[in-house]
């Protein structure tokens, strides 16, 4: 049976420059090599989606590009991994969104981003995906792209009672309405995310179990926000599940060890695995989907790049799609 993914949110071209080590403030440093390539977090969740789900997954996006070079290649790229493009709108004059990302040899990384066209995408373009968007198994929303509009998709799934609905709160906004919280069925955020939104000091935590308990504390503290079902990802040190549904403690989930050549792209690549699992394997309790979605987001950093490091299905290992 085929698994719908739709994902509202933002397309982005990434320039990427890779150097040893990142800028300090006002220094430039020579760099060693230079990329353009596809990106923006709604792009990146649901070609992650397509990818691991090769023909057991429809995946639509619902997005904005700027009608111009950029905004054609992106679409080219959308066709060629097989997304439905229905709902892609080309916006006259505006550009299509850039991403500036710095990238050093350790495979850290440093993003600006400049949305032009993603700031067009509105609660209209969500109606006009209407039966898409309602219809779908799982649905992805990120903060790429103006709340009003994941708001209405949002409330429109909430009045059909289809399906799941993951919100992941990045890049994160100090002051957004509330009802994302209560409308959300999952709610994903980093470390840095939760900090902000939470006010627990992730950052001071200390590496290992204590970031372990903070991130627990966060996740609890998001709980009392009106969220539902919190995921809060750690990096290298794996992530912590808090549904109060099925266990009333936060749950943590370690990752593979990995040799990161490049973190950029690696939370969608888990976003975009985890609306597979969620939506073609129901047969795996919510830790076991986290963990697989881990999985592929591991294998994603060992390779440069963001959508280009992203597995396709053929190439994943059996025990990771058993």
């Amino acid at each position: 049976m085929t698994t719908k993914i739709v994902v509202v949110g933002s397309c982005m071209t990434d320039l990427n420059c890779y150097s040893k080590r990142l800028p300090k403030c006002g220094e430039t440093l020579t760099g060693d090599r230079f990329t353009i390539g596809f990106g923006g977090k709604g792009a990146n969740q649901c070609i992650a989606a397509a990818r691991i789900g090769g023909q057991d997954v429809e995946a639509t996006l619902v997005a904005r590009v700027g009608d111009d070079s950029f905004g054609t290649n992106y679409l080219a790229n959308l066709k060629k991994n097989g997304i439905d493009t229905r709902f892609v709108k080309s916006t006259p004059h505006l550009h299509t969104g850039v991403a500036q990302i710095s990238v050093s040899e350790t495979g850290e990384n440093t993003i600006i981003i400049v949305p032009g066209a993603n700031t067009a995408l509105s609660p209209g373009d969500v109606r006009d995906a209407q039966d898409r968007v309602v219809e779908a198994d799982v649905a992805l929303f990120q903060f790429e792209t103006p709340i009003p509009t994941t708001l209405e998709a949002l409330r429109l799934r909430r009045a059909a009672g289809k399906g799941t609905s993951i919100v992941n709160a990045a890049p994160v906004i100090a002051d957004f309405d509330a009802d994302i919280y209560r409308l959300s069925d999952i709610f994903c955020v980093n470390e840095t995310e939760a900090e902000l939104l939470t006010g627990v000091a992730l950052s001071e935590a200390p590496e290992g179990d204590g970031l372990v308990l903070a991130a627990g504390k966060a996740a609890e503290a998001l709980l009392q926000k009106g969220c539902h079902l919190v995921i809060l990802t750690l990096g290298k040190h794996g992530a912590v599940v808090l549904d109060p549904k099925e266990c009333n403690k936060p749950q943590h989930i370690a990752a593979k060890p990995a040799k990161a050549v490049d973190t950029t792209g690696a939370g969608d690549a888990f976003l975009g695995a985890l609306a597979y699992f969620l939506g073609a394997r129901k047969d795996l309790n919510l830790l076991e989907q986290v963990r697989r979605a881990m999985h592929y987001a591991t294998l994603s950093v060992e390779k440069p790049g963001t959508q280009d490091s992203f597995p396709c299905r053929e190439n994943l290992s059996s025990d990771l799609l058993k």
